[in-house]
């Protein structure tokens, strides 16, 4: 099966890896459906940046759980609520 690989910065994977945050969010656009509605997916992999496949300090790997959407108001989007995709990475 296909894993679902997803870059992030360095202050949302180390949240992600602390289990401080439990989902992490996508614009819901035409990009993102593409990856994720109807799609089946064995694993996540959560990435720093761009690291190397062979760099596992910046990797983390876990069992996919789907998706949920949502809308939400983060700084990262700007100060409007948006439609996300919510993906479960805890």
């Amino acid at each position: 099966m296909k894993r679902l690989q997803l870059n992030l910065k360095g202050e949302y994977f180390h949240q992600i890896k602390s289990g401080e945050k439990v989902q992490e969010f996508r614009l819901f656009n035409d990009y993102w459906k593409k990856r994720l509605v109807n799609r089946e997916y064995c694993m996540i992999d959560i990435k720093l940046g761009y690291p190397k496949s062979d760099d596992h300090a910046r990797i983390e790997s876990r069992p996919y759980r789907g998706y949920e959407v949502k809308t939400i108001t983060h700084p990262h989007f700007g100060s409007e609520a948006v439609e996300v995709f919510a993906i479960w990475v805890n």
